[in-house]
């Protein structure tokens, strides 16, 4: 059985399977982000009652906190999280970038000042590997370099330069039949580096392909940009997953472009903030306007948290700082998200993409693009901020 099976198209939009050794996924997916084994505030029976097919967990993390030993122990991240589904483990890339204040790059790798205790370690290519391999994930990716958007061209080409030797060689020491390994498309925001990039991962057919470097501060409609040409110039007959993007309007927009798969920390970040989607946008539930209200957060939705309990309730959690609140409002993102990559699935193959996009974002009111671009630097400088420890 093929790793990956192309099953409709209608337009650019892409409805196919992933077979794993824990399971057939469905595409296009969302994947929710388990950075450190666990989707925050929400366990694996919730995942599985609002169907989630996979889940991303983060190799830098888990590299040192429990770290390989304990992993080992486990045999595998799938036994220590209970988590009988597929798991896609990212390699770290993305610290490399949001905890840059405390790495260097090396010809190798990085070499890191752990956030946790100021400890150095070194986190080479080899490394992410090896670990993955004990982490028994179903599909990993290899190390690469993420960089700012204000980098230049000129550093961005030495870095795509570094992250492409990283990959070649990581696929010549992944030896786990059971793993796939994707490759990883940098390039920052020029076309003719994204295409040698692509050029170069092609070379070393792998089964699937990511496209990196992307929702780092960059404006939102140079990113659609980036996503379709990058997209367009991959094989068709391999999986593209785009990191980091997880708003409805940009899932929607990208599957128009190409793309299968998706993650990001955004849904379940801003749930335990109290913004909530709904089909015509995000509400904020800590508003006063909803104490009183005894409707669920959504009529036309199904999850647990719709089925049981009130705006009012809700809003009640969240002003009293109830932990409950973080549970409730996280299941009810993650439902509606997942609920929004079923309705696209079923319009590819019907053949309606098209008309689904141009209803769902005729009634969605998106967030102001300025604001989106803000709130994704806020995180970055928080993440950075969280740790007082310098790499010198």
């Amino acid at each position: 059985m093929n790793f990956f099976e192309l099953n409709s198209q209608d337009g650019k939009a892409r409805a196919g399977t992933l077979n794993t050794p824990h399971g057939t996924i469905n595409t296009p997916v969302f994947m929710p982000v388990a950075t450190q084994g666990t989707v925050k505030a929400i366990g694996v029976d919730d995942l599985n009652q609002i169907g989630a097919q996979i889940i991303l967990a983060n190799t830098y993390h888990l590299y040192l906190r429990p770290g390989s030993q304990v992993i080992d122990k486990f045999s595998g991240l799938h036994n220590f999280i209970s988590w009988d589904k597929s798991i896609l483990t990212d390699s770290g890339g993305f610290q490399g970038f949001s905890l840059a204040h405390l790495r260097k790059v090396t010809k190798d790798g990085f070499v890191f000042k752990s956030h946790i205790d100021g400890s150095i370690f070194r986190f080479n290519y080899a490394d992410v590997i090896e670990f993955q391999n004990i982490l028994g994930s179903d599909i990993i990716m290899p190390l690469d370099i993420c960089g700012p958007v204000s980098q230049t061209k000129s550093q961005v080409e030495e870095s795509m330069i570094l992250t492409n030797e990283w990959i070649a060689r990581s696929r010549q020491i992944h030896t786990r039949s059971d793993q796939v390994m994707f490759g990883i498309v940098q390039g920052g925001m020029y076309q003719d580096l994204r295409k040698i990039c692509v050029e170069n991962m092609v070379d070393l057919s792998l089964p699937g392909y990511a496209i990196g470097g992307l929702s780092v501060g960059e404006d939102i409609e140079l990113m659609y940009q980036i996503v379709d040409y990058t997209a367009n110039i991959l094989p068709s007959n391999s999986p593209r997953y785009l990191m980091g993007v997880g708003s409805p309007e940009n899932l929607v927009e990208c599957i128009s472009k190409g793309v299968d798969m998706f993650d990001c920390v955004l849904p379940t970040r801003i749930a335990r903030n109290g913004a909530l989607f709904l089909d015509s946008g995000r509400i904020n539930i800590t508003n006063a306007i909803f104490k009183y209200e005894d409707n669920p957060i959504d009529l036309n939705c199904d999850c647990y948290t719709c089925s049981k309990y009130s705006r009012g309730y809700i809003h009640h959690l969240f002003r009293s700082k109830e932990i409950l609140a973080y549970r409730l409002a996280s299941i009810h993102n993650l439902s509606f998200i997942f609920k929004l990559m079923y309705e696209i699935r079923e319009s590819i193959v019907i053949g309606e993409f098209s008309k689904f996009k141009k209803e769902f974002l005729s009634k969605y009111n998106s967030s102001n693009k300025l604001v989106q671009i803000t709130q994704k630097k806020k995180w970055i400088e928080a993440q950075q901020r969280k740790s007082r420890i310098k790499f010198d």
